[in-house]
């Protein structure tokens, strides 16, 4: 396939990864070409954590952090410490790289909230808004509001993604000068907040069995090494869901589900719904 100056190989471009539906390995690569230029800014010099699929999403997946071997030159890596060794992560930061990584059939790139030159310091916080499967997506929606609110009231501006999956992430930017620990603790006293105008409706509980129902506010993803869906990102669920930026009104749009929008369709959406993301980067919220 001809990316821009590259050519990348796709090796059995008619596997079938989305057997209810018919989607190759050759759409998802053209997929992923085609959404570079508005999801690449977005998850550039990200470590990326990839979600594979070498059979299709009716069998099992795994997750691959470490590509040492096998990569083309021209994909960029970060060597990243842990413990007893280290890591290289893929870096998309490109199309032929997010071709590439199709091509692994890799159908979600899971990227951290860090960059590489400074992988100890975010420039994101996230709040997963997670439901149960047998809750309504209209809680999710005026949870993810009131969440804005809570976060305007703290001095910050917040973005809102459908997950693709069941849920909305919501998203604040920030200078890169805190500590995973100090976002962390930032997001918590957030969330404990929200929870406490709505303690019926809403939990932190990590454990499901003590949810009662409750909406989960989750800011476990607020860590180090800890990764996210990016957006434009393709779920491996029927339909090829894709994870999609919105505008904040469309949070009021009842019409609105996790997986609303897929690979067919997404990318027939305003480009530039998240272009001032970056330029809103500040300090913590304060709760």
């Amino acid at each position: 396939m001809r990316v821009g100056r590259r050519e990348v190989n796709l090796t059995h471009p008619g596997k079938v990864l989305f057997p209810d539906d018919g989607i190759t390995k050759e759409d998802l690569a053209v997929y992923y070409r085609d959404a570079a230029p508005r999801m690449v800014p977005l998850v550039h010099d990200r470590p990326v954590s990839l979600q594979r699929f070498n059979d299709g999403i009716k069998k099992p997946g795994f997750f691959q952090k470490n590509v040492e071997k096998g990569a083309p030159p021209w994909v960029k890596r970060v060597r990243v410490g842990k413990h007893g060794g280290s890591v290289n992560h893929v870096l998309a930061n490109d199309a032929p790289t997010l071709v590439w990584l199709a091509n692994q059939n890799c159908i979600t790139p899971h990227v951290w909230l860090s960059r590489a030159d400074k992988l100890e310091r975010p420039d994101r916080m996230i709040f997963d808004l997670d439901p149960d499967a047998d809750e309504g997506f209209a809680l999710v929606r005026r949870t993810a509001r009131e969440l804005g609110d809570v976060l305007r009231e703290a001095g910050v501006e917040p973005f809102a993604m459908l997950t693709g999956s069941r849920g909305i992430h919501v998203v604040v930017a920030l200078q890169r000068r805190y500590s995973f620990e100090q976002v962390r603790d930032a997001a918590v006293a957030v969330g404990s907040e929200l929870v406490a105008r709505r303690p019926k409706d809403l939990t932190m509980e990590f454990y499901k069995r003590k949810r009662d129902g409750r909406l989960f506010v989750d800011v476990n993803r607020n860590a180090y090494a800890a990764t996210a869906v990016p957006p434009y990102g393709v779920r491996p669920r029927p339909g090829a869901p894709v994870a999609t930026p919105l505008a904040w009104d469309e949070l009021s749009d009842r019409r609105l589900k996790a997986q609303r929008y897929t690979i067919r369709t997404v990318l027939d959406r305003d480009p530039d719904v998240w272009a001032g993301l970056r330029r809103t980067a500040g300090s913590l919220p304060r709760v």
